[in-house]
C-alpha cells in the first residue's frame, strides 16, 4: 500500500526467466511513459531458457522529483531479468559453481590449466608437486547471482545518467528491491529504506540503511583522497559543531577517516571550512543538502548556490543480503516486510513485527486479502490521527510526515516453488 505521492512507487511483478515478452508490448500493458520505449526496445527477449521462476518487489522513494524512481520502478526489474537470462542455463544447476570464463555463446571455456606460476620464466620440470599460487577462486551461484543485482544497479543509474538529458529525468531515489529466486531472497538496498523478515514473531533484519552517519568514513575517505570534490568549501574532518574564527589555535574534539572515536586537534584555519557532514540523526545532510548517502539518481545535484556536484559522494551500489527461505519452515504469519523511511521513522522493528503479527491472527489464514490489509493498517498508524496539534500516534507521538510505502508478504509456501 501506498500514500498517493508522485515521488513514490513501487512495483512487483512475478515472471519466468522463459518468458518472450516484446519490450514494446509490456511497456504499453504497464502504463510506461512513450519515452522509454526506445530504452526499453534495448533490452534482449528472452529465448532458450530455462523457465526458472523469479518474483521481484520494489520500493523507490524519490527526491527532488519523480523521474528518476519511476524509470527505476520500471526499467531495473527488466535489466536484472535479462542478466539473469543470460547466465539462466548455470543457474539450474547451484551444486556446480559457475565456469570462470564463458565463450561468447555463453558456453564454459576451459583454458589450460597450469599446475603454478613459472619462476623467472623458466619452466618448473615439474620439480613442485604443489602448485606454488592458487589459480583458481571457487565462486558460487548465490556470489553470481549477487554480482548480477549489484551490476544492474550500476547499468541502471548510466541509464538515467545517458537519458536525462533528453528527457528531463529528474532527481533521484532511494531503491530497495527483493528478488525471490530459487529458494531464496535477495535484497538490495541502496538507501535508507529498510526491509525485516517476522519468522515465529522473532524479527530479523535484512538490509541496513545508508545515511551520511552510517557512511561517514567512505565518505570523509574519499573527501581526504580527493579534496578537488570539496571545492575549497568544505573539509572532510568531523567536529561536535562550527568551528568560530574567534578559536583558531585552541584544541577541539575531531575524527576522520581514520577514527571511530574522538581525539583533541589544535584548530587551523583550513578548519574553519564547513564540513562534509553536518548534522545529527535524520537532520545529517552530506555538504549540507542531501540526508541519503545511495540510491539511483541524482547526477545534477549541486550544494545550493555553488558548483559543487554532489553525486562523486553518492554511490549507487546496493548492499545485498541473502535469506535463505528453504532452510526454514514458514507459518501463514511469517512474512516479509519492506517499508520506506516514512514508515520506519515513527516506529521500531519490534512495533511493526507486533503490530502486523497481531492484525494477521485476527483474520482468518486462507483471507486472500489479510497481507494487503496488515499493510494499509501498518501504514495507516505510522501516519497516525489528524487532531488539533497534528497527525498523532497512540503514544501522542507526532505521525510520519513522510511518504510511506509498505509491503508486507507472506512467506508460507515460498520454499514450495524452487
Amino acid at each position: 500500500k501506498r500514500i498517493a505521492r508522485p515521488h513514490i512507487h513501487l512495483t512487483w511483478t512475478s515472471c519466468s526467466l522463459e518468458s518472450e515478452i516484446q519490450p514494446q508490448t509490456f511497456a504499453a500493458a504497464t502504463g510506461f511513459p512513450s519515452w522509454l520505449n526506445d530504452t526499453l526496445s534495448s533490452f534482449s527477449s528472452l529465448q532458450d531458457t530455462t523457465g526458472i521462476p523469479m518474483h521481484f518487489w520494489g520500493v523507490f522513494d524519490g527526491h527532488a522529483g519523480s523521474g528518476a524512481a519511476l524509470m527505476a520502478s520500471k526499467l531495473l526489474q527488466l535489466i536484472i531479468r535479462d542478466r539473469l537470462c543470460d547466465v539462466a542455463h548455470l543457474l539450474e544447476n547451484q551444486n556446480n559453481p559457475p565456469p570462470i570464463c564463458l565463450t561468447k555463446n555463453g558456453s564454459p571455456f576451459q583454458a589450460e590449466a597450469k599446475k603454478g606460476a613459472c619462476l623467472d620464466g623458466e619452466e618448473q620440470d615439474g620439480l613442485l608437486d604443489e602448485p606454488r599460487f592458487h589459480m583458481e577462486k571457487d565462486i558460487s551461484v548465490e556470489s553470481l547471482v549477487m554480482g548480477i543485482i549489484e551490476t544492474a544497479f550500476r547499468q541502471m543509474d548510466d541509464l538515467i545518467e545517458k537519458e536525462k538529458e533528453s528527457y528531463s529525468i529528474s532527481g533521484g531515489c532511494c531503491a530497495l528491491i527483493v528478488i525471490h529466486l530459487l529458494g531464496k531472497l535477495y535484497v538490495a538496498n541502496a538507501g535508507d529504506s529498510r526491509a525485516i523478515i517476522v519468522r515465529n514473531n522473532e524479527v530479523i533484519p535484512v538490509s541496513n540503511e545508508f545515511t551520511p552517519e552510517s557512511e561517514r568514513q567512505r565518505l570523509q575517505y574519499l573527501g581526504f583522497l580527493k579534496p578537488e570534490l570539496l571545492g575549497n568549501e568544505f573539509t572532510h574532518i568531523e567536529f561536535p559543531r562550527r568551528i568560530q574564527h574567534s578559536e583558531l589555535g585552541k584544541k577541539m574534539l575531531f575524527r576522520d577517516h581514520t577514527m571511530t572515536g574522538w581525539a583533541y586537534k589544535t584548530i587551523v584555519e583550513d578548519d574553519l571550512k564547513f564540513p562534509l557532514i553536518y548534522g545529527e540523526g535524520k537532520k545529517a545532510r552530506v555538504m549540507a543538502t542531501i540526508g541519503v548517502t545511495r540510491g539511483l539518481g541524482d547526477h545534477d545535484l549541486k550544494v545550493y548556490n555553488s558548483n559543487i556536484h554532489i553525486k562523486p559522494f553518492l554511490s549507487c551500489c546496493p548492499e545485498v543480503k541473502v535469506y535463505k527461505i528453504s532452510e526454514h519452515k514458514h507459518g501463514s504469519d511469517d512474512v516479509l516486510i519492506m517499508g520506506s523511511d516514512g514508515l520506519w521513522d515513527v516506529t521500531t522493528d519490534r512495533d511493526v513485527a507486533d503490530a502486523v503479527s497481531t492484525f494477521l491472527s485476527s483474520r482468518e489464514p486462507n483471507d486472500l486479502l489479510r497481507y494487503t490489509l496488515a499493510a494499509q493498517d501498518l501504514l495507516m498508524g505510522s501516519r497516525g490521527v489528524l487532531k488539533e496539534r497534528g497527525w498523532r500516534l497512540p503514544n501522542e507521538r507526532l505521525g510520519s510526515g513522510d511518504d510511506i510505502t509498505v509491503f508486507v508478504i507472506p512467506l508460507a509456501g515460498a520454499e514450495l516453488e524452487t
